[in-house]
Formats: C-alpha cells, sequence, structure tokens
C-alpha cells in the first residue's frame, strides 16, 4: 500500500440520463432461452431434469457442486432441449441448459415461503442457501454465505449506489418496487442479527432517497437509515461504501470490520422468495452506451440473448467503423468477442460504446494512478513487475488486491491501459499459486 494516500476516488461522468428517466422494456425471446451452468472455475453441476421434460417458471434445474453451492431455476416455462456450449461471460464457452418456450409460460411455487420473524438463524440462512440468491451487483456471490457467521457484525449495509457510468438498473428496480426493497431489507436486517441498517444512496438521485424513506417511515421502521453518498467512484465499491459509511477498514472481508454489504436488488429477491416462493426467474438489465439507437433499461428472463435484446430494442448505431460490448459498465465491465452471450443472474448492464481508444505515450510518473487507487495500491510498481516477469514482487506490491476498478486506466494522462497491466499480473500470480 501507498505510504501517501490521495483521494482513492473520482468523479465521473455519469451518463445516467440516457436511461434512467425512460420506462423500463418488458421483453420475451422468440424461441428459446439459455441458462448458464458456469458457477465459478472447478465447479461441477447436478442436473435434476432430462432432455424432453417440461418445465415451468421456478422448477429447480440443477444443484452446483462448488465451495459454496446454489441452484439454479428455470425462469421460464417449455421443454428441456439439452445442454449446448455458448459464448459466456466469463469470457470461456460455457454450457447452457435450452430451454424451448411453450406459450402458457406458467409459474410455479419453487419453495415454500418462510416466517422469517419467528425463523431461526440456521433456518433462514437454510432458506436464502435454497433460494438460489446471488449477489446482483456483478460478483454472484452466493447471498447465504454472508450471513453464516454474524457474532461479530454490528452494522448491515445496502448498496444502492449504482456508481459505475451508464447504468441504472437498481435505480430503475427501487423506483418500480419500494415496498419489496424495504421489505427485503427488514428481513436480511434480521439475518444479519444487527440494530444498525444503512443504505448508501448517491445524493443525485433525491427521488430515490425521498421514496425509500417515506417507505421507511411508513412502516414505522427503526434502525434503518438512508445516506445520501457523493457522486464520485467507485463509491459503490464495497471498501469505499464502508469508508464513507461507517470509517472503518478491512483486510480481506467486510466482516473482518464489523459488516455485511448486499447489492439493492438483492434485498427485493429475498423478499420475494420469502413471502411468495418466487425464485429469480427475471433481471432489471441496462442496455445502455452511444453505441446504441435507443438505449433503455430491460425486463428479461435469465438466459436471453444479448443479440436478441439488443434486436428488439431498436439496433445498433450505422455508420460506425467498430464498436465494443462490454458486461457491465465502461469502469469494471469486460469487454465481450460476441454478442451471443445471455443475460445470467448477476449481470446489471450491457454497454456499447464506439471503439475509440487513444494510442498509450510513455508513463510520465504522475502519480495518479497511485493516489485515486481505492486499494491505495501504486499501479504503475505492479506493471513495471509485469514487464519485469517479476512474480515476487507483484505480491509485494498487492497485485491480487486489486479491485479491477479501472479507475487507475481512466486518471492516466498517457491513457495507458494501467488496469489491464495488473489484471495480467492477477493472471499470473493465479497460476502460480495453481502450480503448487
Amino acid at each position: 500500500m501507498s505510504l501517501l494516500l490521495g483521494p482513492m476516488c473520482q468523479h465521473i461522468p455519469g451518463k445516467k440520463g440516457l436511461t434512467d428517466h425512460s420506462d423500463v422494456k418488458r421483453l420475451m425471446p422468440a424461441k428459446e432461452v439459455y441458462i448458464p451452468l458456469f458457477a465459478g472455475n472447478n465447479s461441477e453441476v447436478e442436473l435434476l431434469v432430462n432432455e424432453g421434460d417440461h418445465v415451468y417458471i421456478g422448477t429447480r434445474l440443477a444443484n452446483t457442486k462448488s465451495a459454496f453451492p446454489v441452484p439454479l431455476y428455470s425462469s421460464v416455462s417449455g421443454i428441456y432441449k439439452g445442454t449446448v456450449k455458448r459464448p459466456h461471460n466469463s469470457l470461456k464457452p460455457q454450457l447452457h441448459m435450452v430451454i424451448e418456450l411453450d406459450e402458457d409460460q406458467e409459474a410455479v411455487q419453487a419453495f415454500e415461503p418462510i416466517d422469517w420473524e419467528n425463523a431461526s438463524h440456521e433456518d433462514l440462512v437454510e432458506f436464502v442457501k435454497n433460494t438460489g440468491i446471488i449477489g446482483q451487483g456483478g460478483a454472484g456471490f452466493p447471498t447465504y454465505v454472508k450471513y453464516q457467521k454474524v457474532e461479530n457484525i454490528d452494522t448491515l449495509i445496502i448498496n444502492a449506489v449504482e456508481c459505475e457510468p451508464y447504468i441504472t438498473a437498481d435505480y430503475k428496480c427501487v423506483m418500480d418496487y419500494p415496498e419489496q426493497f424495504v421489505h427485503g431489507v427488514r428481513i436480511l436486517k434480521k439475518l444479519a442479527q444487527v440494530d444498525r441498517v444503512l443504505i448508501g444512496v448517491k445524493k443525485t438521485h433525491p427521488d430515490l432517497i425521498n421514496l425509500v424513506r417515506d417507505e421507511i417511515k411508513r412502516e414505522n421502521l427503526v434502525g434503518i437509515e438512508v445516506v445520501a453518498v457523493p457522486d464520485v467512484y467507485p463509491m459503490g465499491g464495497e471498501r469505499t461504501l464502508i469508508r464513507q459509511l461507517v470509517k472503518r477498514e478491512y483486510k480481506r472481508l467486510p466482516g473482518e470490520c464489523g459488516v455485511i454489504v448486499n447489492n439493492a436488488n438483492t434485498a427485493i429477491l429475498v423478499a420475494r422468495a420469502a413471502e411468495m416462493g418466487q425464485a429469480q426467474a427475471k433481471k432489471y438489465v441496462t442496455f445502455s452506451g452511444e453505441g446504441l439507437k435507443y438505449p433503455t433499461n430491460v425486463l428479461v428472463p435469465i438466459g436471453m440473448s444479448v443479440a436478441e435484446i439488443i434486436e428488439q430494442i431498436g439496433g445498433t448505431i450505422e455508420d460506425v467503423q467498430s464498436l465494443k460490448l462490454i458486461s457491465g459498465g465502461p469502469m469494471m465491465g469486460r469487454t465481450m468477442v460476441s454478442d451471443q452471450i445471455v443475460i445470467d443472474r448477476a449481470m446489471n448492464a450491457i454497454t456499447i460504446l464506439k471503439d475509440e481508444e487513444e494510442p498509450a505515450m510513455t508513463c510520465l510518473r504522475c502519480g495518479r494512478c497511485t493516489s485515486h487507487c481505492p486499494m491505495g495500491l501504486q499501479p504503475v510498481r505492479i506493471a513495471n513487475a509485469v514487464k519485469m516477469n517479476d512474480a515476487a514482487e507483484m505480491e509485494k506490491r498487492g497485485a491480487m488486491n486489486c479491485i479491477e476498478c479501472g479507475l487507475c486506466t481512466y486518471v492516466c494522462p498517457s491513457h495507458i491501459q494501467v488496469t489491464e497491466n495488473v489484471r495480467k499480473a492477477k493472471r499470473t500470480l493465479m497460476m502460480k499459486a495453481n502450480k503448487k
């Protein structure tokens, strides 16, 4: 970590106006969805249906056998047609379950609702595990894992900041379902066994702040507070948000400093699961960027093709030499090589931009990448270690602690892809660890 810490954040033009006040488009695929079976490296999947079976919205399709197993549920009703390898936002082809839609789109109750107010902590954790809910902020970490040990937790933070440029999916979802959102926060508060919940919202969304505060007041809830946070990036990152709201630091996980952080949309899914026995079937996703003719938010079944969604909302702009399609936002998202990827459970945005990267120049040694790094790293030193193929130096400089927020690349006056250099360092260290 650098001894001289700088601002560790930066205001970035949000480009939220492209989508935050337009109507959400509710779309359906013409024929099929493709449910990804990918659940992290070295994970296995147990299929629970056979080719030719008729499934419903909410049918349990599979169980993952990873270190933190979660079930997969169907997002549509129709005929299960088997598995196929397709492009995936992990940048590697992955197996997908193919479901051919029927006309009825009938839903079933995925699991029994729970009397969450009277349930024990263990029963509530097990319930959330069986819902298959994973974090909705992009990382996709199983929600139940965060709540297995809460003895030292005193604060729950609900992240409704959405600091990435262009993305407004969480904003639209909470604006559409404020009652379910606040109800989900109550359940997570019980799950965390805390007296204090802080809901972080950017100060540039006073409408959302007031809506949630009014709902908390209407329910006469105590211990739940909405906090307006500065419009800087990466305020939605766990470490930055914890630093802003409770002035604490930690080494690896937020639980080390007594905090659990969950995404806003995760709270809505928990409420629907607990009250209605409903598994996640659809997803709010922001389709934005100057490469689209009509940027908008969509509500689509999990497994719907990105290419089909783009076609249904009006397509990309014309007369442009090259476009890049990013899974996620422009800062932390990954540039895809195919538009045949599908909407996964944790995906919150597809950003399409003109491919206009400026050529890199020689590093000026200005130190901006270091002063802005929210992790307090020295990205230029890590980049030098990559050039020298010095794994020991990469490890010494904390490359594995990088959250890949992209801020170092954004502030670099030489237009160097600093973040990509740190990613290379992380890959080097991971390969080295796998060889041991």
